[in-house]
């Protein structure tokens, strides 16, 4: 795991997926992008997964967050991918650039 000091990009809404790990056998999942900090747009960027009480937490364009990320792979149809999540989240208030 890594955690970062990252500016949001965009955020999806939260949507309801199948858990095995809940009692309700469901669980709320939101897609965000996250970009590291730099003076471009070409800065490195992270499309990544966050679950259950993180997926309902709603960013803005332009927010600020450390978050620490989880990286995995896994095999597909002899294919690899390569899935990112996001296992903490704090946004940080009052900067100005």
């Amino acid at each position: 795991m890594e955690t970062k000091i990252l500016r949001v990009v965009r955020q999806g809404e939260a949507f309801n997926i199948q858990s095995q790990k809940t009692e309700s056998g469901q669980i709320q999942k939101c897609n965000i992008v996250l970009r590291e900090l730099g003076g471009s747009k070409f800065e490195n960027e992270y499309a990544a997964s966050m679950l259950g009480n993180l997926a309902a937490c709603r960013l803005q364009e332009g927010d600020v967050v450390v978050a620490t990320l989880r990286f995995t792979t896994h095999e597909y149809q002899e294919q690899v991918f390569q899935d990112i999540l996001v296992t903490d989240l704090v946004k940080i208030t009052n900067l100005t650039f």
